[in-house]
């Protein structure tokens, strides 16, 4: 498969240097954390998402994660996991978890860059804009089991409703 002509490589060390340009456009709040590591702040519809970006050159990885700013308390854990596991499968890009280690959900997509001349600025657009995206669509999903009382079904129904404007 051959990459479309009008997306252009651009020579940065990393994707890491590349999302930085992006965000620096933007006029994001980022902090550059090493050479193969960056992390952000921005806001989405409902909360802030806390951007991680990092790039493993040996694997020639280019890792992403955006963390919704909501606990999940132990109680609803498997409630949450089940509501995430429905919510997988309807995801084009990237998938959803909540890893052992925290209670926060998190957004993670993973390009593989092997045998590619580097990123492209687009790849970078469409990856931030596929998470801020999910993560709005999953919010009210997650607040609807954690505190409205509902079930993950009910919650998965209500994220995939897709609205037209707002009220």
């Amino acid at each position: 498969m051959q990459p479309k002509s009008q997306e252009q490589y651009y020579s940065y060390s990393s994707p890491i240097s590349l999302l930085e340009e992006l965000l620096f456009q933007l006029d994001w709040n980022y902090e550059r954390i090493g050479e193969s590591e960056i992390a952000a702040e921005i806001e989405g519809r409902w909360c802030s998402y806390r951007l991680f970006a990092l790039w493993k050159e040996d694997l020639e990885c280019f890792m992403f994660s955006s963390l919704i700013d909501l606990k999940v308390p132990y109680i609803k854990r498997e409630a949450i996991e089940i509501l995430l596991s429905m919510l997988n499968p309807k995801l084009l890009l990237g998938h959803f978890e909540v890893s052992p280690d925290d209670e926060v959900p998190a957004f993670r997509y993973t390009l593989t860059l092997r045998g590619n001349p580097g990123a492209t600025l687009e790849q970078m657009e469409e990856i931030i804009n596929a998470a801020i995206t999910e993560c709005d669509r999953l919010y009210p999903a997650l607040q609807f089991v954690l505190w409205g009382g509902k079930s993950p079904e009910e919650a998965m129904a209500a994220a995939m409703l897709d609205t037209c404007g707002e009220a």
